[in-house]
C-alpha cells in the first residue's frame, strides 16, 4: 500500500452535499460526504447504484448539471473546484484532473474520429502541432491495447466495439498525465484480459507520475487488485472507510459484509446437470403457465449442440434458436478488403437453456447477438427461431417475430429514448405490439420495474435522471416486459453493482424456470457466466475457439486462449490477488529470460 501520511491530498472532498431538482421533486444524491485521496494512491469508491459515488466524484471535475445544488468544499491541489467558474473549470479539465466515463458510447462524439478526439485533448493543454498530436494519439491507443492503432486512429466511434470505445476513453483521460484521474467504472465494458492490462496501465501511471486515482466501481475483484483504500457509500452517505486488506478481511458494517457476500466467484456456478435454481419462490400463478423444458430434462447434453441433426422429438429438447455457419462481413474502406467479424459460427439453444458467449472485445460476440435478434443481417448462414428462418425476411414479416425476441443492450444510455420517461420506454414494446393497454399496461410496467428493483416513481423520471446501474435495470425491464421466447443479453449486468447484479441473476433464473425462454448471454464476466450458463462458447477473432459445458470450459479448458481468459479474472481478495499478480509477473519474466 502506498504511504500517504504527512502529505497534501491531491483531491479533498469536505462535507459535500448535492441535491438535484427533478420533475418528481428534490433528490438528495450526496449527503455530508468527506474523503481525500493522496498522490500515488488509488482510492476505490464502492456502493450500490444510486449511492452517490459517481455524483460526488463528478463534483470534483465540475460536471454536474445546472439542476444540481452543491454545498461543501472540493479542492484539487490548490484549486477550489466548488468556487470556480465554468471557464476556469474548462482550463483544468484534462490537465490537472481527468475522467474516464462509465458509458463511452455516450461520451465520445460520433461526428469525429477517435484519433481527432484524443489529439484535441492533447492540444487543449499542450503546445503541440496537429501532426505531433496525432502521433501521440496513436501512441496512446497502442498503450491502451487497441489493435492496429495506426489504422483505427481514423475510425469513428460506431466502428469500434464497446470495449474498444472504453479504451479510447482511457486514452483521452491519460493524454496529459493529469494529477488526479477519476475512473468511473473504467473496466465495465472490457474483457478480463484487457481489464488486467488496463489495471496494470493505471498502476504504472500511478507509480510513474504519482497521479492520484479515484476508482469508482462495482467490481470487487478490481478493487482488490488495484485499490489502496476503500470508501463504501450507501444512499448518498459514507458508510465505511478502510484500507483495502482490512475491508475485505474484517468489514465493520453489516452493509459492507452484505456487499462482499453478493460478489460472484468463479467456480461457484451451479452444477451443469442441474436445472436453474433461484432462492426466489415462484409467483402464485406460475402453475397455470406452460411447463418449460428444463435443462434437467435433456438426457443427451449434445443434442443442443447438434440441433437440427436430431430427429427424436420425444427425447430431444425443443431448440428455440439454431444458428448454422453464420458469417458477417463488413465492407472495407476504399481499397481495403472486407472485414470478417464472424466466421462460420454454429450453435443452438434449447428452451429453458442459457448459452454463455465469451471472448475478448472485438471477438464478434455482440455482432452474433445482433444477428440473432434480427437487428443486423448476416452475410451468410442460417438463423432459425422456433423453426422459422429469420435470414432473408422482409421488415414487414420480421415484425411479428420481434415480439418473441428480447434484447438487453450493452449501453443503456444510448438504448433508452431520452425523450420518453422510463415508464414510457418500458411500455413501448407493449404499445407497439398492442399487447395490453390502459390500467393493465400500467400494472405490467410497474410489476416489471419492481422485479428489477426500481423504486416507485421511477416511471415518471427520464433516463438521464437515473444512475448508470438504474438505466441498465430499466433496459432489462424493457426486454422482459413481453416475456420473449429468446432473450439476447449483451452484458446485461455490466453496469450493476454486485448486490443488484445478484438479484438480477436470480430474476433471470426465476423467469427462465417459469416461462422457459432460451437465453444467449453475452458477457466478459466469467464469474457471472459461470453462475448462469449451463454451456459456454468461447470466441476469438470471430471464430469459435471451443465450446462445452460450464465445467469443461471454466474448470478444465483445453485451449491456451481460454486458459488465459480464466487466469485473468481478478479475485475479490487483495492478498490472493497480489499473490496471483506476482506469480504472473514472475512467469512473464522467466519467459522473457528464456
Amino acid at each position: 500500500m502506498t504511504e500517504i501520511s504527512e502529505r497534501t491530498a491531491a483531491l479533498s472532498i469536505t462535507s459535500l452535499s448535492v441535491t438535484f431538482s427533478t420533475d418528481a421533486g428534490a433528490v438528495d444524491a450526496v449527503r455530508d460526504v468527506s474523503y481525500e485521496v493522496f498522490p500515488g494512491e488509488v482510492l476505490a469508491i464502492v456502493g450500490e447504484s444510486g449511492s452517490g459515488k459517481s455524483v460526488s466524484s463528478r463534483t470534483a471535475i465540475g460536471l454536474l448539471p445546472h439542476t444540481a445544488q452543491v454545498r461543501g468544499t472540493v479542492t484539487v491541489g490548490a484549486h477550489t473546484i466548488t468556487a470556480m467558474s465554468d471557464k476556469q473549470l474548462t482550463a483544468i479539465r484534462g490537465g490537472e484532473i481527468s475522467m474516464v466515463f462509465q458509458e463511452p458510447g455516450a461520451a465520445l462524439d460520433p461526428l469525429f474520429t477517435v484519433g481527432f478526439q484524443i489529439a484535441e485533448a492533447v492540444r487543449a493543454h499542450t503546445n503541440t502541432s496537429r501532426r505531433a498530436a496525432k502521433a501521440r494519439a496513436i501512441e496512446l491507443l497502442r498503450t491502451v491495447g487497441l489493435p492496429d492503432p495506426e489504422h483505427r486512429v481514423d475510425f469513428y466511434p460506431h466502428q469500434l466495439s464497446g470495449g474498444q470505445k472504453q479504451r479510447v476513453m482511457i486514452a483521452i483521460a491519460l493524454a496529459c498525465e493529469p494529477k488526479v484521474i477519476i475512473a468511473d467504472e473504467p473496466t465495465t465494458a472490457l474483457d478480463v484480459t484487457v481489464q488486467a492490462e488496463i489495471l496494470e496501465l493505471l498502476r504504472d501511471l500511478r507509480d510513474r507520475t504519482g497521479s492520484a486515482i479515484v476508482l469508482i466501481t462495482h467490481n470487487m475483484g478490481v478493487v482488490a487488485d488495484l485499490a489502496d483504500r476503500v470508501v463504501v457509500m450507501r444512499s448518498g452517505k459514507v458508510v465505511e472507510t478502510a484500507p483495502v486488506e482490512q475491508l475485505f478481511a474484517a468489514p465493520r458494517e453489516q452493509y459492507t459484509r452484505d456487499l462482499l457476500a453478493a460478489v460472484p466467484h468463479l467456480g461457484a456456478g451451479l452444477e451443469p446437470t442441474a436445472e436453474p435454481v433461484s432462492p426466489i419462490a415462484p409467483q402464485p400463478d406460475s402453475a397455470s403457465g406452460p411447463d418449460p423444458v428444463r435443462p434437467a430434462d435433456r438426457s443427451n447434453s449434445d443434442a443442443s449442440v447438434s440441433g437440427a441433426d436430431s430427429s427424436e422429438e420425444v427425447t430431444s429438447p425443443e431448440n428455440v434458436l439454431e444458428v448454422r455457419d453464420l458469417v458477417v462481413e463488413f465492407p472495407g474502406a476504399l481499397g481495403r478488403a472486407a472485414f470478417r467479424a464472424v466466421d462460420s459460427v454454429s450453435f443452438s439453444i434449447a428452451r429453458g437453456e442459457t448459452l454463455g458467449l465469451v471472448g475478448e472485445s472485438g471477438s464478434g460476440k455482440t455482432t452474433i447477438g445482433r444477428c440473432v435478434a434480427a437487428l443486423q443481417r448476416p452475410s451468410a448462414g442460417v438463423i432459425r427461431v422456433q423453426g422459422q428462418e429469420l435470414t432473408g425476411l422482409s421488415e414487414r414479416r420480421l415484425r411479428p417475430m420481434r415480439r418473441r425476441l428480447g434484447f438487453v443492450f450493452q449501453d443503456p444510455a444510448t438504448s433508452l429514448n431520452p425523450r420518453l420517461t422510463v415508464g414510457q420506454c418500458v411500455a413501448e414494446p407493449l404499445v407497439v405490439h398492442r399487447a395490453v393497454a390502459g390500467a393493465e399496461l400500467r400494472s405490467r410496467v410497474r410489476g416489471i420495474l419492481d422485479a428489477v428493483q426500481l423504486p416507485e416513481g421511477t416511471e415518471s423520471r427520464y433516463p438521464h435522471e437515473l444512475s448508470g446501474g438504474q438505466r441498465q435495470r430499466a433496459s432489462l425491464a424493457r426486454a422482459l416486459v413481453l416475456n420473449p421466447d429468446l432473450l439476447v443479453a449483451d452484458e446485461p449486468t455490466s453496469a450493476l453493482d454486485v448486490s443488484v447484479q445478484a438479484r438480477v441473476l436470480e430474476l433471470f433464473a426465476e423467469l427462465q424456470r417459469e416461462f422457459g425462454w432460451a437465453c444467449l448471454f453475452v458477457s466478459h464476466d466469467l464469474a457471472v457466466v459461470d453462475q448462469l450458463a449451463a454451456r459456454i462458447m468461447v470466441l476469438r477473432n470471430g471464430s469459435v475457439v471451443e465450446q462445452g459445458t460450464r465445467d469443461e470450459i471454466l474448470r478444465h479448458p483445453s485451449q491456451e486462449y481460454t486458459q488465459r481468459l480464466v487466469a485473468a479474472v481478478p479475485v475479490p481478495d487483495p492478498v490472493e490477488q497480489r499473490r496471483r499478480r506476482a506469480a504472473s509477473a514472475a512467469l512473464f519474466a522467466a519467459d522473457g529470460a528464456g
